[in-house]
């Protein structure tokens, strides 16, 4: 079987029972995160602690990161048309983004966000 690098989403499934949190007018609570897309970052915790990659795909609803090249998952395809032979493919499975730190290629260190407030106002 063929292994291929192919970007495929990996949604997290939750239990028929379990609701997400919405506003009064059902719209869902996104939840504010330290790191934007494109940014580089440094993994902190998990079986690619220590590993360096940049943000590919940001979810707010349950705040979740996408980094390229990380926390890769072998996913096993079937054949879409008969005959034809199924193939193994590797994706990106996601991470949660308390588990990422900011890096910095310059100084090659991961640091934590700070926000600063000037004289006129602006963060």
């Amino acid at each position: 079987a063929n292994i291929l690098k192919k970007p495929c989403l990996i949604t997290m499934k939750i239990k028929r029972w379990e609701r997400t949190e919405v506003k009064p007018n059902s719209l869902p609570i996104l939840k504010k995160l330290h790191v934007k897309l494109g940014d580089t970052v440094k993994v902190i915790t998990g079986r690619d602690k220590g590993k360096v990659g940049e943000i590919t795909k940001v979810n707010k609803h349950n705040g979740t990161v996408i980094v390229k090249d990380l926390n890769l998952k072998t996913k096993h395809m079937k054949g879409k048309q008969e005959g034809e032979s199924g193939q193994i493919i590797e994706i990106e499975g996601s991470i949660h983004s308390s588990n990422v730190m900011l890096y910095s290629k310059t100084q090659n260190v991961a640091s934590r966000v700070g926000h600063k407030i000037a004289e006129d106002g602006r963060k």
